[in-house]
C-alpha cells in the first residue's frame, strides 16, 4: 500500500475516490495480495494512490464511491475477440470448424455493412463493460466503425483491421492505414496493430511485408496462428514447417506479436517462441476450443516456463457465444489442471495474475493497466461478493476465480470515468441497439447469394 496522500486546503479535489473496499494488488514478483478497508484515489484518469479508507475520509473529491463489501480489481482485458460478431451469436451451432466457417460464418460475413459492424461493436462493448472488461483486443473488418464506438462509449481497445491475401495488396494497405490513423485515438485509449488473419489465409510474402511494415512504423502484429492441432499438423505435412515456424521465417516473430489461440503449438515450437526477437504473447479462449471439440488447449504452462505471457480472451461470440472473461479465467485454470494432471496448476492466484498483468502485457499495455497502483491508468472494476454463491469467503482468490460471475461486477471505470454504476450502463443504449439489429437481421442472414469472404482449408 502506498503512502497516504498529503491533504492541504489548496489541493484540487481528486477526480474520484473509491473507499472502504478490498483492493487486489500485485507485486513485482508476480504475487497478488489483498488490502482491506482500503481506498483508491484517482486524479486525471490515473491512480494517484492506494491507501487506507481512514486516510481519505476528509480528502475532497469530485466523485466518491462507497465500496464497502466489494473488491476493487484491475479491469479485465479481453486479449482476442471479434466484437462485432455478437450479431452472429448462435447462428452456427454444433458444427466442425470447417463447416462453421464455410457453410455459415464466412457467407454471412460477406453481407456485413459498416452499420452492422457498428451496432455489433456497440452491443459487444455493452456486454463487456457489464462483465468488467475495460480493454479488448479486436481483429475484424470495417474497424473505423469499431474505433468510433470505442471513442464514444469510453472503453479501451487494441484494434486491428483484418486482411487476407485474397484481397490483394489493398487489404494489407488498408490494415496499415487504419493502424496509423487511429493509433492514440480516443484520448489515448486506442492502440492499434497490423492484423493479417492467419498463416493459412495470408501467404508468406504478405506476412514478410507485414513484418517490414511493423518495424518501419513501430506497430505490433495481431493474428491467428496454430489455432488448433489440425492446422499445425497440416502445415507440417504440406510445407515441412509449423505455423509458428512460418512466423519465424517471415519475420513476424521479430516484431511485437499477439498470437490468438495457439492450441496447436507443438513442443518443437517452444524454442522458436522462446528465442523470438520481438515481444511475443498468446491469447487463450478455452470455451471455443471445447465447443469445437479441439483435442488440445493453449499450453499455458509450457509457455509460462519460457516467459511467454498468456492473456485471457473469449474470441468472437459466434464461436464462444459470450464475451465473458470471468468464464475464460475459470476455464483456463480448470483446463490447465486437467491437461497437466496437476491440481496445483493453475492456482486461483495464478489465474488472477493472468487476468491482470499478463493480459495487459499481452496487448502491449503492461506499463499502463493490469494493476491498481500509483501511476497506472484508473481502469478499475468493483465486484460485489455478498451474494449467496460467493459466501462464505474462506479464500478470496478462489472466490473471485471459481465462484464470482460477471454479473457480480457492480461498477466499471476506465481512465477514471465511470462507465457502469451499480449495474447501470451510462454510455450505451442497449435497447436501441437491439431494436435496430433486429430490423437488419433478415438481410444479414440471407445466404441466397452463395458467396463467402474466404474459404477455410487448413
Amino acid at each position: 500500500m502506498t503512502a497516504s496522500p498529503t491533504v492541504s486546503a489548496t489541493d484540487a479535489p481528486a477526480e474520484l475516490i473509491i473507499s472502504g473496499c478490498t483492493v487486489l494488488v500485485h507485486d513485482d514478483q508476480e504475487r497478488i495480495g489483498f488490502e482491506e478497508d482500503a481506498a483508491v484515489v484517482v486524479r486525471d484518469g490515473v491512480v494517484e494512490s492506494v491507501t487506507s479508507a481512514d486516510a481519505v475520509r476528509d480528502l475532497p473529491a469530485v466523485e466518491r464511491i462507497d465500496a464497502r463489501g466489494q473488491v476493487a480489481m484491475p479491469g479485465l482485458v479481453n486479449c482476442h475477440t471479434h466484437a462485432p460478431m455478437v450479431t452472429l451469436r448462435g447462428i452456427a451451432e454444433d458444427l466442425p470448424t470447417e463447416e462453421w466457417f464455410n457453410d455459415v460464418v464466412w457467407p454471412v460475413e460477406s453481407n456485413l455493412t459498416a452499420r452492422d459492424v457498428e451496432l455489433g461493436a456497440r452491443l459487444a462493448c455493452a456486454e463487456m463493460i457489464r462483465g468488467g472488461v475495460t480493454c479488448f483486443a479486436d481483429h475484424y473488418f470495417s474497424m473505423d466503425a469499431v474505433a468510433a464506438v470505442v471513442d464514444e462509449c469510453g472503453i479501451r481497445a487494441h484494434l486491428g483491421e483484418a486482411y487476407f491475401s485474397s484481397q490483394g495488396p489493398q487489404g494489407r494497405e488498408k490494415s496499415l492505414e487504419f493502424a496509423l490513423r487511429h493509433r492514440g485515438g480516443a484520448g489515448g485509449r486506442i492502440t492499434t496493430a497490423l492484423a493479417p488473419h492467419a498463416p493459412y489465409t495470408v501467404d508468406d510474402a504478405d506476412l514478410a511485408v507485414t513484418a517490414d511494415l511493423a518495424h518501419e512504423h513501430g506497430l505490433p502484429v495481431h493474428l491467428h496462428a496454430s489455432e488448433n492441432r489440425d492446422q499445425a499438423e497440416t502445415s507440417l505435412a504440406r510445407h515441412g514447417v509449423t505455423p509458428i515456424e512460418v512466423l519465424r521465417r517471415t519475420g513476424i516473430l521479430d516484431t511485437d506479436v499477439l498470437i490468438a489461440h495457439g492450441s496447436g503449438i507443438l513442443d518443437r515450437d517452444l524454442p522458436v517462441l522462446a528465442h523470438a526477437a520481438g515481444r511475443t504473447a498468446v491469447a487463450t479462449a478455452p470455451r471455443g476450443y471445447l465447443k469445437f471439440a479441439w483435442p488440445t488447449t493453449t499450453p499455458v504452462r509450457a509457455l509460462y516456463d519460457i516467459g511467454i505471457p498468456v492473456g485471457l480472451a473469449t474470441d468472437g461470440a459466434a464461436s464462444n457465444n459470450s464475451l465473458d472473461v470471468w468464464e475464460s479465467m475459470a476455464l483456463t485454470a480448470l483446463l490447465q489442471k486437467s491437461t497437466t494432471g496437476d491440481p496445483r496448476w493453475l492456482t486461483a492466484r495464478q489465474a488472477l495474475h493472468h487476468a491482470g498483468p499478463q493480459s495487459a502485457r499481452a496487448v502491449g499495455l503492461g506499463d499502463v493497466v493490469g494493476t491498481i497502483a500509483a501511476g497506472r491508468r484508473a481502469d478499475i472494476i468493483l465486484v460485489d461478493l455478498t451474494g449467496p454463491h460467493t459466501q462464505p469467503v474462506h479464500d478470496l482468490a478462489a472466490t473471485l476465480v471459481h465462484s464470482a460471475r460477471s454479473c457480480d461486477v457492480r461498477t466499471t471505470i476506465v481512465d477514471g470515468r465511470v462507465l457502469m454504476r451499480d449495474r447501470e450502463l451510462l454510455t450505451i443504449d442497449v435497447a436501441a441497439v437491439v431494436r435496430e439489429l433486429g430490423e437488419r437481421m433478415p438481410a444479414l442472414l440471407d445466404l441466397s447469394h452463395g458467396r463467402r469472404i474466404q474459404n477455410y482449408k487448413t
